[in-house]
C-alpha cells in the first residue's frame, strides 16, 4: 500500500454507503484518484476510517495485513 492511497485491494462498493468496502472511497474518489493533488488525497485518507465507522463497516486499519510472498 502506498502512503497516499487508502487502497488494500478489496475492490467492493456497498450499494447502500456508496463506499468502498475495502477502503471507504466513493466511486467518484476512486476514479479521479490519480488526478488528485497530494494535499486532497491526504484530506480525504483522513476522513476515511471515520466515514466507514459512520457507515457501520470496519475501518480499514483493523484489517488484518497479509504478509507479502518473499520474492528471489
Amino acid at each position: 500500500m502506498n502512503k497516499e492511497t487508502p487502497c488494500v485491494a478489496i475492490c467492493v462498493i456497498d450499494p447502500k454507503a456508496k463506499l468502498c468496502l475495502g477502503c471507504g472511497r466513493t466511486l467518484p474518489e476512486i476514479a479521479r484518484w490519480g488526478r488528485m493533488e497530494s494535499a486532497e488525497r491526504l484530506s480525504i485518507m483522513a476522513t476515511l476510517e471515520t466515514r466507514m465507522t459512520d457507515a457501520g463497516f470496519a475501518p480499514p486499519s483493523t484489517y488484518a495485513r497479509k504478509p507479502r510472498p518473499a520474492t528471489t
